[in-house]
Order: C-alpha cells, then structure tokens, then sequence
C-alpha cells in the first residue's frame, strides 16, 4: 500500500514539475562516466536548471496526466530531465554547449530525445534550434539598439542642418564685411 502511495506522489511531482517548468529537455545518457555526469549537474545548477534521472512508466502516466502525449515516445531507453521554472532556454543551451564542448555527439553518450517549452513538446532538432538563439539580454540589448537607431539618425541629420545653416550665415557674413570693406 505504502509503495502504492509513494508512486503517486512521484507521479503528482512530475506532473507539476511537466506543467509548471518553461522548459525542459530529455535526454539519454548512456555511457556517460560518473565525472561527465557531475560536470554537467555543476554546469546546469550554474545555469538554474534542475537535473534528474526519471523513471519512464512514471513520467508517461504524467505525461498523459498533463496532456503531454507527444513526450512519450521520448520515454524510451535511459531517461534524465533538465528542467528549469524560470527560463525556457537554459536547459537546452546547457545541454547543447556540453554536448559539444565535450564531443558527446559522436559517442551518443548524452543524446537529446526531445522536449518541452512553454507547455508545448518538441523534437530534438527544435531543442538544438533553440540552443542556438542569443540569450534574452542580448536579444534586448539588439531590440533596444534597432530602436534607438532611428532616433540617434535623426539626431545626426538635424545636427548636419544646423552646421549647414551656420556655415551659410557665416559665408554671408563674411561676403558682407568683405562688401563694406570694399
């Protein structure tokens, strides 16, 4: 009865660890040693993103539970979740810069199944796009840059016209000195 119990409370935690993180990435890690394991746990907590091995049959049953049906088949083979609550990004940057900063690719120790973002699942190729996208400072600081473009051109243009009408007041002040000095 006890095991029972504890089943569903790890079920109801993965359920809400499914519904409420913004994003999350699954992945196999078969053949990973101890210490690459523990060099990516220290690079994910850095990052803010939790990393647990999760058992398939309990995460399917809440997988279907949060509507998230399309995650099963990811739920083959040995499992492990990176998720975050607070950026949808993280986890799947980590992932993808360990990946290949430690030439895990060509091994397939450390394999992206797939995901999930913002509520919605998806393939391991959209993970690997998304690793890819600037972080959110520096897309702001890009948003922030094109906006201000305009403003700092017309700064510039209104600036050339003040020094052209000056230099046009001077010349003809200097032609009439030279008139009355005549």
């Amino acid at each position: 009865m006890a095991v029972t119990e504890q089943k569903k409370a790890i079920v109801a935690n993965l359920k809400e660890i499914l519904t409420s993180s913004k994003g999350a990435v699954i992945t196999s890690y078969k053949g990973l040693t101890v210490a690459q394991d523990t060099a990516l746990r220290v690079e994910l907590r850095k990052a803010g993103v939790t990393y647990h091995v999760i058992k398939n049959t309990m995460t399917r049953i809440a997988a279907k539970e949060a509507g998230l049906d399309d995650m099963i088949p990811f739920l083959e083979g040995t499992t492990a979740m990176a998720y975050s609550a607070d950026d949808a990004v993280a986890p799947a940057k980590v992932i993808s810069e360990f990946i290949k900063k430690n030439n895990l690719a060509e091994e397939e120790k450390l394999v992206v199944k797939g995901g999930i973002v913002e509520g919605k699942v998806v393939s391991a190729d959209e993970v690997k796009a998304i690793a890819s996208l600037p972080s959110r400072e520096i897309l702001i600081g890009k948003l922030l840059g094109s906006m201000q473009a305009p403003v700092s051109n017309t700064v510039g243009i209104m600036g050339n016209m003040v020094r052209s009408i000056v230099n046009v007041l001077d010349a003809i002040r200097k032609q009439k000195e030279e008139q009355a000095s005549a």
